[in-house]
């Protein structure tokens, strides 16, 4: 079977500085997102990409237009209401508002910083998949070592993780490729492709930005704005020839019976 190559973006306000101590505008932080997605969006033109955007749906409440760009050739899926702020009602009135903007059925969740969210809470409000699991440890964020690392059932919900290695479960996310050196990024991403024939990467379009003016960790600004955007298309260059780029949706539509179990 064709490898299946999920990529998916996480499109939200700017607001990782502030986790640091750094407080900004509210439009700063729209803004620096909004230039990101543009950068995004020109990437995935030229390599024929076609993806998953979760977005909080206040982002999707400034930026219709893009989003509905976004819509035209890629999978809207829900990043709760807002990135800093969560409320279980949001489920509803985020997938509400993107299907409002986009024009496009909302099947997919992804909560901010990849917090646990209640599957029932998610079947309630009218989702098929959550892709908010990353099986891996990482100090201070969350330890899933114990989790599958494939896509599976939890209740009446698909549940997508994102990829990691197997045995060592080394992740392959957007702050792995920013900090190790590709020829170890595109190694963890055969060895996964050699178990499974699903891959499933993130990013956020803020990485594509120059972030060396906000007070953030090493990790996350050193490699950012040119020099992300070229790493980011080498190592999107080297997944698309790993086989077809699809979206979440998709891939359960092809692989899963349209998502039913």
């Amino acid at each position: 079977m064709k490898n299946k190559i999920l990529i998916s973006v996480d499109v939200e306000e700017f607001d990782i500085p502030e986790e640091y101590g750094q407080k900004i505008p509210l439009q700063e932080k729209l803004l620096v997102s909004y230039r990101g997605v543009l950068k995004t969006m020109a990437l995935f033109d030229e390599l024929n990409i076609r993806a998953t955007f979760f977005i909080t749906a206040y982002w999707a409440q400034n930026f219709p237009d893009m989003v509905k760009r976004m819509a035209a050739k890629h999978e809207i899926a829900s990043h709760a209401f807002y990135h800093d702020a969560f409320e279980e009602g949001d489920l509803l009135d985020s997938r509400n508002e993107l299907e409002y903007i986009s024009g496009q059925k909302v099947k997919g969740f992804r909560m901010p910083r990849l917090k646990p969210v209640n599957i029932g809470s998610l079947e309630k409000a009218g989702y098929t998949y959550d892709a908010s699991l990353n099986p891996t440890w990482i100090p201070g964020r969350y330890n899933n070592r114990h989790l599958p690392r494939g896509v599976h059932r939890k209740e009446a919900l698909w549940v997508m993780p994102s990829s990691v290695t197997p045995r060592l479960r080394l992740p392959v996310f957007w702050l792995s490729v920013k900090n190790f050196p590709l020829w170890f990024s595109r190694y963890c991403s055969r060895r996964i492709l050699q178990k499974e024939e699903y891959f499933s990467f993130y990013f956020h379009p803020w990485e594509l930005e120059d972030l060396s003016s906000y007070k953030l960790p090493f990790i996350v600004k050193n490699v950012s704005g040119a020099r992300m955007h070229k790493k980011m298309r080498h190592f999107l260059t080297y997944l698309s020839s790993m086989g077809e780029c699809m979206s979440h949706a998709d891939y359960l539509e092809k692989v899963h019976s349209g998502g039913k179990a």
